[in-house]
């Protein structure tokens, strides 16, 4: 059996699967604030999931460190394996993974270039090329390219994350009403990050998740009438939609690495 493991700075999500097809019920639990008490609670609830069954590895999905501070130079994996006593063990950026779930299982299927946004807390992304994550020296920062030239300027993540609305309006986003004037604003600006993707990546479709993009939140649909608008270097604009598989994208991603890596062994 392997343990997938999608760690977020908020909430972290287990699963195990002994098949590569499925996994087990997920157990969601609030991330631990303090890296000792994460492996204690991982090795728990690893033993609960497995249920006894021999270990063959780990596959974890996990933020850049900036949103896991703690952890800043920790072998993640290695220690997390460690805890759990499992003999293998891989590591993969959180969002690259939901991506690649949603290009293997959700709403990018059948497209050979799939760019993968997520809008949060922050703003991440990946570009999945005939269901693989992309080849890339440093992942994917999308949520870090910038979008005014004013000093300093803005990122995309500065002006569109749940973070950044949550300081700007002195309100948590889900309390701003649906039909307010700032979530068809919130659309434009992402569209303009999303076509800079676009021309960058030259993607078939763009799909887009995380919790600013829920019912309360910034409507799909504005933000693929602005690309339309926006994108005059291509003759075809790509399909922008919204990502399917839910908070379990990052196990679903971890399901299909692990398949990627039992072809390659």
């Amino acid at each position: 059996m392997y343990i997938l493991f999608d760690i977020g700075g908020t909430k972290t999500r287990i699963a195990g699967t002994s098949d590569l097809a499925t996994f087990s019920e997920p157990k969601i639990i609030d991330t631990p604030q303090s890296y000792e008490e994460s492996l204690k609670a991982f090795a728990d609830i690893a033993a609960d999931v497995s249920g006894g069954a021999l270990l063959k590895g780990v596959m974890i999905g996990a933020p850049r460190p900036d949103n896991l501070p703690q952890w800043k130079g920790k072998d993640i994996a290695r220690d997390v394996a460690v805890a759990i006593h499992a003999p293998e063990w891989h590591l993969e950026n959180d969002a690259a993974l939901v991506g690649l779930g949603e290009a293997t299982f959700g709403a990018g299927q059948g497209a050979a270039v799939c760019a993968y946004y997520t809008v949060s807390t922050g703003v991440g992304g990946a570009r999945i090329v005939n269901g693989h994550i992309d080849v890339s020296k440093h992942g994917f920062e999308v949520g870090g390219q910038y979008l005014t030239t004013a000093e300093p300027p803005a990122s995309l993540e500065e002006l569109v994350s749940g973070t950044a609305i949550s300081k700007r309006y002195g309100m948590h986003p889900k309390s701003i009403p649906k039909d307010d004037p700032v979530w068809e604003e919130l659309a434009r600006l992402l569209a303009i990050g999303v076509h800079n993707t676009v021309v960058h990546w030259a993607p078939d479709r763009v799909v887009i998740g995380g919790s600013m993009m829920n019912e309360i939140g910034i409507p799909i649909p504005r933000v693929a009438e602005h690309l339309k608008r926006l994108l005059v270097k291509f003759d075809e604009v790509p399909e922008v939609v919204h990502s399917s598989l839910g908070e379990l994208g990052g196990l679903w991603g971890g399901l299909a690495r692990l398949r990627q890596l039992s072809k390659q062994g």
